[in-house]
């Protein structure tokens, strides 16, 4: 181990090629993980809405004039659900080589969840009241603020697995072949960081569908909770 703390060592030449099992592997922990985290993320709001409810000083709860845009916001959960089919669709394609359908189907569910995000900001806009009008108003845009951050999150790191599967379709399904260190974006490296970023990239959507099943989850939620039940 000597030689890559040294002076003298060319570290372009460095690479870690790991092997994709261990990389799938650490996926599918990091979706576990992430997943986890983002719903105890949420339960925060849970609290805020149940305890500011059965609270309700000076009936603040929900006064007059506060009206949720119950249309919009079922706009908003039915596109983050239907893209969330969707990416659950296209990993079942994806690992039965039908890559084509899986990549008509990521970029159907990525333009869904950008409309999610576009139908949220036009709700916001016809709202009627701000967060300071009542409990259930600074639930809601507090609620609905925060979730929107993190479907525009998982719009990036769709795109990221979409980006990777259009950029090797021309590879075999398996055992793809790739120049040393492309997978890396730097044509200066001598070894290969990842052995397979075709293999790879079917771990990634598979961690990415279940992560973004749990976001969707908690989309219903949101609109059970502030449209329905409110």
């Amino acid at each position: 181990m000597t030689e890559y703390a040294s002076h003298d060592t060319d570290y372009a030449a460095v690479v870690e090629r790991e092997p994709g099992d261990i990389l799938s592997r650490n996926l599918r922990v990091a979706a576990y993980l992430w997943s986890s985290a983002t719903a105890f993320f949420f339960v925060a709001f849970l609290f805020a809405y149940f305890y500011l409810k059965s609270l309700n000083s000076d009936h603040q709860w929900k006064p007059k004039g506060v009206s949720l845009p119950t249309g919009w916001g079922t706009a908003v959960v039915v596109c983050v659900v239907v893209s969330a089919v969707l990416v659950a669709w296209g990993s079942v394609d994806q690992k039965a080589d039908r890559r084509p359908l899986w990549r008509l189907k990521g970029l159907v569910a990525l333009v869904l969840m950008l409309v999610a995000v576009i139908l949220q900001i036009v709700a916001w806009t016809h709202a009627g009241f701000g967060p300071t009008n009542g409990g259930l108003a600074s639930v809601f845009f507090g609620w609905t603020s925060l979730y929107v951050l993190f479907v525009v999150g998982s719009m990036f790191w769709l795109e990221t697995i979409l980006a990777t599967s259009f950029r090797y379709r021309n590879e075999p399904f398996r055992g793809a072949k790739v120049e040393p260190g492309d997978a890396a974006g730097d044509a200066d490296r001598q070894g290969q960081d990842i052995e397979n970023p075709v293999d790879l990239n079917i771990a990634e959507l598979s961690a990415f569908t279940q992560y973004w099943a749990i976001v969707a989850g908690i989309g219903v939620l949101t609109w059970l909770l502030l449209y329905l039940i409110s």
